[in-house]
């Protein structure tokens, strides 16, 4: 009689458990690392938004224009974020850019601004996100560091 060759559903349950905790474990760090990827997205079209506000100024030696919102520039692309641009009185001399998460791209509750001075803004973060709103930065991590 030959014996049988295999493994026993105890061997089998082990390896599950052992799949399932480093799955437990890794799931998050990656959702992390793709919020943080696109939370990178906004700051390239923040920051390429304000280069087009600038070249329309140099033009036109004012931020109000027929882009978005009454500024100059037209929006920027973004699959994670939409934009809304606030300028000031016409003949406008200043003018606000604020980026929002899109919540079924998982970014819900993520808000930055910029403006004509360059100064970035954390106004909002995301639930999980340990760090406070900061006036004085983008926040681009996790622990609330710029």
């Amino acid at each position: 009689m030959k014996q049988q060759r295999g493994f026993t559903i105890i061997e089998l349950m082990i390896a599950v458990a052992i799949i399932a905790i480093l799955a437990a474990i890794a799931l998050p760090a990656y959702e992390d690392y793709v919020r943080r990827a696109k939370v990178t997205e906004a700051f390239t079209a923040l920051s390429d938004f304000r280069v087009r506000m600038e070249q329309f100024y140099q033009d036109n030696r004012r931020y109000d224009g027929p882009g978005l919102d009454g500024c100059g520039a037209a929006a920027p692309n973004s699959k994670g974020f939409t934009f809304g641009c606030a300028p000031g009185l016409a003949p406008s001399q200043t003018y606000t850019i604020t980026s929002t998460g899109i919540a079924t791209e998982g970014l819900s509750n993520f808000i930055y601004t910029l403006n004509e001075k360059n100064v970035r803004a954390t106004t909002q973060l995301g639930a999980g996100w340990n760090g406070a709103p900061n006036a004085a930065c983008w926040v681009r991590r996790k622990d609330g560091t710029c």
